[in-house]
């Protein structure tokens, strides 16, 4: 083993918590602990900037200690995502030893193995992947994870396992009945909100009483995402666009479902809206 790694994981699981402003030492060390270089393939990578990809000048993993979105296959936009945002969504999510959790959009499954490591042992992890030849690599990559569980399928078009967290990694123009439904009391659901172009926001959704159609809910802060297949709605994309043009994120309190808007309303889609209150 490269004696180097461990040393350049230590100060990356630090530096992505840091600028995350994420406290939680048990983040900080699924980081540490998880070599990233065994999700991504052999290198040379692809990594992500605004003006495109470029690609690391060799299969040096020391390359991928730093905050950069890098390209799971050799064409196409699927990523492992930039840890800083997932180090703020773990943040946010608090998983707890022992919780059930869904991951929708595994990729190739380094971000499930740090959902895996925060539940433990007594925990388990639901991980949903569309796309086959990566959900393969994710069932490989995830072998030593035994609380782990890989679907090779849609994790918007079915009901999922009851549970305390859904994690999804792509982006969606609502929130799925199916989701929300799946969640226990205290459960917290966080995904991309996500219009036909430009910015979305990483929203966090938390169920208060099961009985009640109502929910918590934030904004973590603006994103982009590839499009969750079977959960958008695109004569619901153009209208959350103009919303995230003219309306303050950090204004969004509330979740209501089923019920009529008042002048509280954020944005009001399908049998759903979000509330300023």
């Amino acid at each position: 083993m490269d004696q180097r790694l461990p040393l350049f994981r230590a100060f990356f699981a630090t530096l992505v918590t840091s600028n995350a402003g994420v406290s939680d030492q048990r983040i900080q060390a699924a980081f540490a602990s998880t070599p990233r270089e065994k999700f991504l393939g052999s290198g040379p990578w692809r990594v992500l900037t605004p003006l495109g990809y470029i690609q690391t000048p060799s299969d040096d993993p020391a390359f991928l200690y730093q905050d950069i979105t890098v390209g799971l296959e050799a064409e196409g936009t699927i990523n492992n995502g930039q840890p800083t945002l997932h180090a703020l969504c773990l943040g946010a999510l608090k998983v707890q030893e022992g919780e059930t959790i869904v991951h929708i959009g595994a990729g190739t499954g380094y971000y499930t193995t740090l959902l895996s490591k925060l539940t433990g042992p007594a925990g388990s992890v639901e991980a949903y992947e569309i796309e086959e030849r990566l959900a393969e690599r994710a069932a490989a990559n995830l072998t030593d994870q035994s609380n782990v569980t890989v679907h090779t399928c849609s994790g918007s078009d079915r009901a999922l396992p009851v549970c305390d967290a859904i994690y999804v990694n792509a982006g969606a123009t609502e929130p799925l009945p199916a989701w929300l439904e799946a969640l226990r009391p205290g459960g917290r659901l966080l995904f991309p909100l996500t219009p036909d172009k430009g910015h979305g926001g990483m929203l966090l959704i938390k169920r208060v009483q099961e009985e009640e159609e109502r929910f918590e809910a934030r904004f973590l802060c603006p994103v982009l995402f590839i499009p969750c297949v079977g959960a958008r709605d695109e004569s619901v994309a153009g209208a959350l666009a103009e919303a995230f043009r003219h309306k303050d994120l950090k204004s969004v309190r509330s979740l209501r479902r089923n019920t009529t808007p008042d002048e509280t309303c954020w944005f009001q889609g399908p049998d759903w809206w979000l509330s300023t209150e």
